[in-house]
């Protein structure tokens, strides 16, 4: 038996978190989880500004480093964090954006830049982060402050001179919340690498100092976009393409957004369609249905033209148009509406019929184009029907 002693719950039952203590108490709830998940969103966060710096053309690069005694370093070259609130610089002051968590953060509108889906901000790395140290160049001054588990350890201070401007900002995280603090390289370069590709004016550098014997570096910088995003997913099997890449940008009023698409077919049998909205990646969606639907149709008509198909056939389907296939659709919408509690799936309805109408128009107009290198696109999708 359960007494009412046992079940009675009034006022002394209820636990108030100082501070940053619900953070530290519960950080799965704010990045994810405290292994190495939750190591890379602690990067983005930190980075996510220095991106829309370069991104808004006030920066010309990102550069993340992985020190020697495992902290992580952000850098970029833009004008500098204001140093307090009064600069009149439209964000908040160095001490507010590393002390106090974001509000209102995660997909914005085509504009926006996210690296995560529900972003919540520096503040937060600063509170899971045993130390973090910050250094801003602005006009002429170098400014730096220290800061351990959220809270200022030191005041900010001028320190000289500088030489150009820009932040850099330096994080250790808290062994005492992270299972491991080994951040995973590749996980790293393989984000940012998507950013790059989505976002032409971006570039950015990712150094492991890690290993002195072992380090190394990658510069992600893709004038080309998801043409070149396309080239990085074939690798090694696009010399079989049956085809160029077809890439096309396009402002779509009807959808208050924008779409950039790249696709093309090659011998081999795998598919690889990678589809993106507001810069986060997504398993599925609207956009990505209309990718299919539109390539299907375009296929369809053209065999109808050649005398391919009888009149009674009913036409090639979208999941018999996919075998061979790389494709990158990224679209930048005004307002994002996703499904699910994990946001991975696009969910505005017309992003469907215009993402659809759009790749039907580039690729029929390839297929009428270029009759020698569609009769055999056309011949190798018939051929997988036929197996099928």
């Amino acid at each position: 038996m359960v007494s009412k002693e046992d079940t009675r719950y009034d006022a002394s039952h209820i636990q108030v978190l100082e501070g940053w203590e619900a953070v530290r108490k519960r950080p799965g709830m704010y990045i994810g989880s405290t292994r190495e998940h939750g190591l890379r969103q602690m990067v983005f966060e930190v980075a996510d500004r220095a991106v829309k710096e370069v991104l808004a053309g006030r920066a010309s690069c990102v550069d993340i480093t992985l020190t020697p005694d495992g902290g992580v370093c952000v850098a970029d070259d833009g004008p500098g964090v204001p140093i307090d609130e009064t600069e009149g610089a439209g964000g908040p002051g160095l001490e507010a954006l590393l002390t106090r968590m974001q509000t209102g953060a995660g997909a914005g509108g085509r504009h926006d830049v996210a690296l995560v889906f529900c972003g919540v901000g520096p503040a937060v790395v600063n509170a899971l982060s045993r130390r973090m140290t910050a250094e801003v160049r602005r006009e002429g001054v170098r400014w730096v402050q220290e800061y351990a588990r959220g809270v200022a350890a030191t005041p900010l201070t001028e320190a000289g001179t500088a030489t150009g401007s820009g932040t850099t900002i330096t994080f250790w995280p808290d062994t005492a919340i992270f299972e491991a603090t080994e951040f995973s390289f590749d996980g790293l370069e393989e984000r940012f690498r998507e950013l790059a590709f989505l976002n032409r004016g971006l570039e950015i550098s990712l150094t492991d100092r890690r290993r002195p014997d072992e380090s190394r570096s990658v510069r992600l910088c893709f004038p080309g976009g998801t043409r070149d995003f396309v080239d990085f997913l074939d690798g090694r099997t696009a010399a079989s393409a049956l085809m160029d890449t077809i890439a096309f940008e396009r402002d779509e009023p009807r959808m208050a957004g924008a779409m950039e698409v790249a696709f093309r077919w090659c011998g081999c049998h795998e598919e690889r369609v990678r589809s993106f909205a507001n810069n986060l990646p997504t398993v599925d969606g609207t956009h990505a249905v209309g990718l299919r639907d539109g390539m299907a149709a375009a296929v369809t008509a053209y065999a109808r033209e050649q005398g391919l198909l009888t009149a009674t056939h009913p036409g090639f389907g979208a999941d018999q148009i996919s075998e061979g296939l790389t494709a990158v659709v990224s679209v930048k919408l005004d307002r994002p509406e996703f499904q699910g509690s994990t946001r991975g799936v696009l969910g505005n309805s017309e992003v469907h019929d215009c993402v659809r109408q759009a790749v039907q128009d580039h690729l029929g107009r390839w297929l009428r184009e270029d009759p020698e290198r569609a009769a055999a696109v056309i011949d190798r999708i018939v051929q997988g029907v036929r197996r099928d």
